[in-house]
């Protein structure tokens, strides 16, 4: 999936065949990944942010959930 949003060299986007899940984003930058869900705003996964790092892109997950959650909406509406 291309990326829904980039901010700082963060790259927020979510998988094809995540549907079933409960909504949620993927973050990666450098090598580094999270998962965050949506709703509410929450970290499910870390593999090597720090934790400034992890308090700068729950921010920017808020700061922009009601996006994220539209496309994500949007995008597995009938898919499931």
């Amino acid at each position: 999936m291309p990326a829904l949003l980039r901010v700082r060299g963060y790259r927020f986007f979510f998988f094809s065949l995540e549907g079933r899940e409960p909504s949620h984003i993927h973050v990666a930058h450098a090598g580094r990944y999270a998962k965050f869900w949506l709703e509410p705003v929450d970290l499910a996964n870390n593999r090597g942010f720090r934790d400034h790092e992890l308090t700068e892109i729950r921010k920017i997950v808020t700061e922009n959930r009601e996006f994220l959650l539209e496309r994500w909406h949007e995008y597995f509406s009938g898919k499931q």
